[in-house]
């Protein structure tokens, strides 16, 4: 591809690697070098004069670390003269601060939308975020993917006929419903409650779930405690299996291996939006590449196609 430049952040390079092999473009290098008073700087090396700039770069741990090597990223592509900038985002950490509720708290999506675009972002690619309101919090135009085709995908090679999608609470409502649809199977969702120290009780399921195999579908997985919990409700509803399915696989604090210790847990999927050493994946984990569809929404924004008919091909 012409008048494109692709660079990486520290946070996930295999799929910035991925995302350029897909793009026929090679991965342009950046050093970032750390001061002895810890202040980092990165320096972008190749050319981004009037060029399309790709920057490669979800939140994860440690996200601030992630988030502020971004920033200069996109400040250091400015200060080059870079025709456009675009932040490629697998995962928006901070899309989970998307409210107050609770006073004299920061509403800490909003705030990092505002500094993303100061330091010159003047898009933002993104898949999954944990609220789709969030994506108003930012001034410039988003590109906001989902995973659901490349999950279905998956998921399509199995016996479906005693499949029901089960959504652990209804904030994924939606998303559930839309994955179901894909699939051609029924919905159901838990009644979630969220209480103080982090602790989540479901108090029923809505739907039929007896004799059924269940896909749990969620966004992501942080500490896997919602999962959990709806495993309980789940085996009192009498199911007869369990896959569990999300977009953004975080497993802190080893939630992958609590997960996958479940006897009646066949499979855990999730998506190569966040980085999963392979020496950390259990036989029961699948990690699918969303490589392709990134860089299909890079070469679209790159060629002024539309993004959002990527979702009627699902």
């Amino acid at each position: 591809m012409r008048d494109i430049a692709v660079f990486s952040g520290s946070a996930h390079p295999e799929l910035a690697d991925e995302v350029c092999t897909q793009l026929g473009t090679p991965l342009s290098p950046v050093r970032v070098n750390r001061f002895a008073n810890d202040c980092l700087e990165v320096q972008l090396q190749a050319n981004c004069r009037e060029r399309d700039v790709y920057l490669i770069q979800p939140l994860v741990a440690p996200v601030q670390e992630h988030l502020v090597e971004l920033l200069l990223m996109c400040d250091a592509a400015r200060g080059a003269s870079a025709g456009r900038i675009t932040v490629v985002m697998p995962h928006y950490a901070y899309a989970r601060s998307d409210k107050k509720d609770m006073p004299r708290i920061s509403i800490g999506g909003r705030l990092v939308a505002d500094l993303l675009a100061t330091a010159g972002a003047g898009r933002v690619l993104t898949m999954t975020m944990h609220s789709p309101q969030v994506h108003g919090f930012f001034s410039v135009p988003v590109d906001h993917l989902h995973a659901l085709r490349e999950l279905a995908g998956h998921f399509r090679g199995l016996d479906l006929s005693r499949t029901t999608v089960v959504s652990p609470d209804l904030g994924n409502a939606k998303e559930a419903a839309a994955f179901a649809r894909l699939l051609g199977v029924p919905v159901a969702f838990g009644a979630k409650q969220r209480f103080p120290d982090d602790v989540v009780k479901i108090g029923a399921i809505v739907g039929d779930v007896a004799g059924r195999d269940i896909i749990v579908l969620d966004d992501e997985i942080a500490k896997g405690s919602t999962i959990i919990e709806l495993l309980d409700r789940l085996r009192e509803g009498g199911c007869a299996s369990v896959r569990v399915a999300c977009t953004h696989g975080l497993f802190s604090a080893g939630a992958l291996q609590r997960l996958a210790a479940e006897p009646d847990v066949l499979e855990i999927v999730c998506t190569n939006t966040v980085p999963i050493p392979h020496e950390d994946r259990p036989k029961k984990a699948t990690v699918l590449s969303i490589a392709p569809a990134l860089a299909e929404a890079i070469r679209r924004i790159h060629n002024g196609e539309s993004v959002s008919a990527l979702f009627a091909q699902a």
